[in-house]
């Protein structure tokens, strides 16, 4: 399977782990000798409720024996993702209610742009430094990290950055801007969180000039910060909220979720102004609110603040300088990116699973499900810490 893997898939980095899986569980993920991994990522965010969540299995499997794709989004009523959407409603603050539902969180971002050029007949968006949305056009439009665009320029125009806890910098949000598109918690550059009511303040900015703020929560969102969604611990309520990843519990999904007279302006003038035709596919769906119910329903939410605090007193070694992020959206920073990279590739052999930020070379991705026990957070922590030692140990040598 490797060796296909490598022949006829075509991959996105020189050295991809190419781990051969052949099944996963709960918090783990097996390879074909067998071999259990217990999975501190999940899928990068996106397994929230860990691997095969029965709820959600059920609803794939009773969805899929009603029926599948029947008609390009938007135009039949199909119950799954009519019981989403409203879930989706019941749970933000007004006047955000009606939710487009798409494939992905990168082209969920996508159409939140759009929207915030149809809303406000202005060109201009405003993201941020070291922004990560995704990787189609538009969502690569907002990154500034010119090793990443520059061989795809010329990209979508009339976009430009701030810095992410920057006061200073809101003066550019004006009344030629017709969206600031905001990740809640920076996730590439280090899970960076906003700090100082600095997004109460974008959002207070935004509302003086007519702008919209468009927040990504595709990685805070569903649960994984100890609330529903990031931004509500920040006190601020986005104009357009975009979500992916962990709303699926496994199952590629995206969405951006606006009020009904925002919304209503992607239907007309022109006409079907943002289509896709799997967007809410039924079974997706049905995984998604399986996956919702799931979060909402139990006490996964509080639990996740709780085994924050768990890893913040069990990471503690010489090696890692800081834990940065909130709830189960973790990074433990490394003093540098070749001490980061070993303990990954180390703790993969001794059967942890993490992994790597886009930006912060320094910092080793912790995310795992949000159903992740104490014990195997305790597990894993002794994994990684016994990684760090056998480096401090290399290391001391290696300076004698």
């Amino acid at each position: 399977m490797k060796a296909d893997f490598f022949k006829y898939q075509a991959q996105t980095s020189p050295h991809p782990l190419a781990m051969e899986v052949s099944h996963a569980k709960g918090s783990f993920i097996y390879d074909t000798t067998g071999k259990a991994y217990l999975d501190f990522v999940a899928g990068v965010s996106a397994a929230s409720i860990g691997h095969c969540h029965p709820a959600v299995v059920k609803a794939i499997q009773e969805q899929s024996e009603k029926y599948l794709h029947v008609m390009v989004y938007g135009e039949y009523a199909q119950d799954p993702a009519v019981e989403l959407t409203r879930l989706i409603a019941a749970n933000l603050p007004d006047p955000l209610e009606q939710t487009y539902l798409v494939n992905s969180g990168t082209e969920a971002i996508d159409g939140a742009m759009k929207l915030a050029r149809r809303v406000t007949g202005r060109s201009k968006i405003i993201s941020a430094n070291q922004a990560y949305h995704g990787n189609t056009f538009g969502a690569l439009s907002l990154m500034n990290y010119e090793e990443r665009v520059a061989p795809f320029r010329p990209l979508v125009g009339a976009i430009s950055h701030i810095n992410f806890n920057n006061f200073g910098d809101l003066e550019q949000i004006t009344n030629e801007v017709a969206g600031v598109v905001l990740e809640t918690i920076q996730g590439g550059a280090g899970f960076i969180q906003p700090e100082h009511g600095w997004l109460a303040a974008v959002k207070k900015r935004c509302e003086e000039v007519g702008a919209l703020l468009i927040l990504d929560e595709i990685q805070p969102g569903f649960g994984r910060t100890g609330t529903f969604f990031g931004f509500e611990n920040y006190h601020v309520v986005p104009d357009v909220v975009v979500m992916g990843k962990g709303m699926g519990g496994g199952m590629p999904i995206g969405a951006f979720t606006a009020s009904t007279a925002h919304m209503r302006l992607l239907s007309d003038n022109p006409k079907m102004g943002h289509i896709t035709t799997f967007g809410g596919h039924p079974v997706i769906a049905a995984a998604a609110l399986a996956t919702a119910k799931t979060i909402l329903d139990g006490e996964l939410i509080q639990q996740t603040l709780e085994k924050e605090m768990l890893f913040r007193r069990l990471l503690k070694h010489d090696l890692i300088t800081e834990v940065r992020g909130k709830g189960l959206m973790l990074a433990a920073i490394t003093p540098s990116p070749e001490i980061t990279t070993e303990a990954i590739l180390m703790a993969q052999d001794e059967g942890l699973i993490l992994f790597w930020l886009l930006f912060e070379t320094k910092a080793i991705r912790i995310t795992p499900p949000l159903t992740i026990s104490e014990d195997e957070i305790i597990k894993g922590c002794e994994i990684l810490l016994k990684v760090l030692d056998k480096i401090a140990t290399k290391l001391s040598l290696s300076t004698v």
